[in-house]
């Protein structure tokens, strides 16, 4: 164990927010002050640092804080996030290690270090999703390959989604208090399906993994739940894309759409012969982007080049279909109304569990770097909120600088409880 106090630490919250934001904000923050280290808050994510010009600096209160005791008062528990998120990426244009070397692509890598020394600070968290993860571990290579002599600003990681599909952390702060909030809102729904007689086809967030959706589903008690690890066997079609980077033809996985809708029409049909004329069905937004190319030409994209799922609204797409198609095979109709659920609980109040989780990975964070002096590390727990930390080079694939999503496994207990608790259709 080393003992290093550097005197100004940055900190950083970048992409969506999540529950528990400022529990994490405020032990860190207040670790450090309780070591004599002052700490500042960047505004908005990188917005600032990644565009900084040395000849106009940085204004404080606008592009950063510094943080005061009375900043600390009552922020555990509040909603949203005291410094703000953005999607900001200054790692946009490298895609492969060679580009770590090509100083126009890292330019907004430098100048996030050039502002960060500027200010004097020695030390950044980010915190953030899987890839802020990727930008943490864009700025440690860069600064690795920086000339002998060079001020360094040693960068941690914090662990950030509500997805709950990052490796090497068993939970992420946020994720059950998202849970929890749109399963109420499902259960809402369920009822009204019972008093109406019809069918609630609802989205929820999990753009690459389905945690969220089959948590939803269990605590909503929904009759259905589909995620992006469900796309195989029946479900599963195939479609040639060209790569726009190489002009070259790939095969990708797609989501058959109308293989899906007859899933749902066969839910309908199986609980309606067990005298039960209502239902709610669960899919992950993930599956927006499994659609067939069609569907995603023209849709926008963010600074990280991911679709806008929620501009396809998948469960309004589903509702459309699988009615249609239920009215063709019975030749009745039955009301299906698709549903999107996540922004309403990525600011919502941070259950207990949450906030212990966050404050244990800000205080996390101070002791990688003030008594571990880890440089290039995220900050994890596992058991009963044990601190570990996880080099960079662990959860990124050394070839692609990506990250790795963490999936629900195949026959995993996890998967086979929600497969327990959802209607069980005749061919099952």
């Amino acid at each position: 164990m080393t003992e290093w106090r550097p005197k100004r630490v940055g900190i950083l919250f970048s992409g969506g927010p999540a529950p528990a934001a400022n529990a994490v904000i405020q032990a860190a923050v207040s670790s450090f002050r309780r070591a004599g280290t002052e700490v500042v808050g960047f505004m908005n994510g990188y917005s600032s640092l990644a565009s900084y010009d040395a000849s106009k600096g940085l204004t404080e209160g606008k592009d950063y804080m510094v943080f005061e005791d009375r900043d600390l008062y009552g922020l555990r528990n509040a909603r949203g996030i005291v410094i703000g998120t953005a999607r900001a990426n200054p790692g946009k244009k490298i895609k492969a290690v060679a580009d770590l070397d090509d100083p126009e692509k890292t330019a907004p890598l430098r100048a996030v270090h050039d502002a960060l020394v500027s200010l004097g600070v020695e030390a950044l968290i980010s915190i953030g999703g899987d890839d802020t993860l990727k930008t943490a571990n864009f700025f440690y290579e860069f600064e690795a390959r920086l000339p002998a002599g060079t001020p360094r600003v040693k960068i941690v990681h914090i662990p950030k989604t509500i997805d709950n599909d990052y490796r090497g952390i068993d939970f992420t702060f946020g994720f059950f208090t998202a849970v929890d909030v749109m399963a109420q809102e499902l259960l809402n729904l369920r009822a009204d399906a019972m008093a109406t007689r019809g069918y609630f086809i609802v989205e929820t967030m999990g753009r690459k993994a389905g945690w969220i959706a089959y948590g939803v589903a269990v605590a909503g008690e929904a009759h259905m739940v589909v995620a992006v690890e469900d796309v195989r066997g029946a479900l599963a079609t195939t479609e040639e894309i060209v790569d726009e980077a190489t002009g070259e033809k790939r095969t990708h996985t797609r989501l058959s759409l109308d293989a899906l809708a007859d899933r749902i029409v066969e839910l309908v049909i199986a609980r309606e012969e067990r005298g039960k004329e209502y239902g709610t069905v669960v899919l992950a937004e993930g599956l927006a982007e499994m659609l067939p190319q069609s569907y995603l030409d023209g849709v926008a994209r963010d600074e990280h080049g991911h679709v806008s799922l929620g501009k396809i609204d998948i469960g309004k797409l589903l509702a459309r279909v699988a009615s249609d198609r239920y009215a063709a095979k019975t030749g009745r109709t039955k009301k299906m109304t698709g549903v999107q659920l996540g922004y309403e609980s990525r600011c919502s109040e941070p259950h207990a569990f949450d906030v212990m989780l966050g404050c244990q990975l800000g205080v996390g964070a101070f002791r990688a770097l003030a008594e571990e002096g880890k440089d290039g590390h995220m900050v994890s727990v596992a058991g009963q909120l044990d601190l570990r930390y996880v080099e960079f080079k662990e959860l990124i694939d050394p070839k692609t600088l990506v990250t790795e999503v963490r999936f629900i496994g195949e026959g995993s207990d996890f998967q086979r409880l929600a497969r327990e608790l959802e209607t069980r259709l005749p061919r099952q």
